[in-house]
């Protein structure tokens, strides 16, 4: 029998827990059952009690302690730990039946969406048929108000593309927070920002804040502690170009917008997981129209 989950990602910040926590909410409205899984041993307070909780397990701040790691550090080993007591997963979600949404909240470490190798066999892990065999689904979350500065927004779609290849799982990219950029950026600009493409260089308002070396030679010798100074030279400015063209060259990453303040883009969102779920066989994902969205 299959079980069904999503896999809650993205950089530290962009609102995964918020983004669990309203979601728990809008199934319990809707009678639908949830169980609440935090992977982040570093998370201190929730909305939602877990019904499993990492901590449990392992605590980072003992292994910090004990080991001398910091928290990156400290974070992997946990993990690592994790992958080595894989039973206690299985012992607690085994039992589940087909009616469940199994939620994982994950860290926002990047490191483990990026090159280290433990996601993905955590993840095959949760998949297998035979095993678990749930039917699993990633969300991966960027803040909206990257949006202001393309540099982050590019280096954040990197990481969500470099999660996608890794993880090899249905996959939705969302653009969480929506609602702090209302009457920054305008409705006809933000549908830009669904599916990346290089021109969105060419407007970047964060350039025009920046200081413009007056020559390569200025660039060159600047003070490496002055960011302003590094991120308006040339090279910075190629680096960006070329990120956002590997990018677009893949074609791999979109976007979806989430304001979890409003119940309709929860809903929205939901129904994009359950569709790569197959959670309902005959169910279309639900499309929010923008003026639901945005004022």
């Amino acid at each position: 029998m299959s079980k069904y989950g999503v896999m809650v990602m993205g950089p530290a910040g962009a609102g995964k827990s918020t983004f669990c926590a309203s979601l728990i909410t809008y199934l319990q409205l809707n009678r639908r059952s949830a169980f609440y899984v935090n992977l982040d041993p570093a998370a201190e307070s929730f909305e939602h009690q877990p019904d499993l909780d990492i901590k449990d397990l392992i605590s980072l701040e003992d292994v910090m302690e004990e080991m001398k790691l910091g928290p990156n550090g400290g974070l992997i080993y946990c993990f690592e730990f994790l992958m080595e007591n894989l039973d206690w997963l299985t012992e607690s979600l085994d039992s589940l039946t087909e009616e469940y949404l199994i939620i994982f909240d994950m860290p926002g470490q990047i490191e483990l969406y990026t090159h280290i190798p433990i996601l993905p066999t955590l993840v095959k892990f949760l998949t297998q048929p035979g095993n678990l065999d749930i039917r699993l689904c990633a969300a991966y979350l960027l803040e909206a108000t990257f949006v202001v500065d393309r540099a982050k927004y590019f280096a954040g779609t990197l990481s969500a593309m470099s999660a996608m290849i890794m993880l090899e799982v249905p996959h939705i990219n969302i653009l969480s927070k929506m609602d702090l950029i209302k009457g920054q950026i305008r409705k006809k600009d933000m549908k830009r920002f669904t599916t990346p493409d290089t021109t969105l260089l060419d407007d970047d308002p964060a350039d025009i804040g920046r200081k413009k070396p007056s020559s390569d030679l200025e660039e060159h010798s600047a003070d490496p502690q002055d960011k302003d100074a590094l991120m308006s030279g040339a090279t910075f400015k190629r680096l960006n170009t070329a990120v956002a063209g590997l990018i677009e060259s893949f074609s791999m990453v979109s976007y979806l917008k989430l304001d979890c303040t409003d119940e309709d883009s929860v809903q929205a969102i939901l129904s994009y997981i359950d569709d790569c779920i197959q959670f309902h066989e005959a169910q279309e994902p639900r499309e929010l129209a923008e003026e639901e969205f945005e004022e």
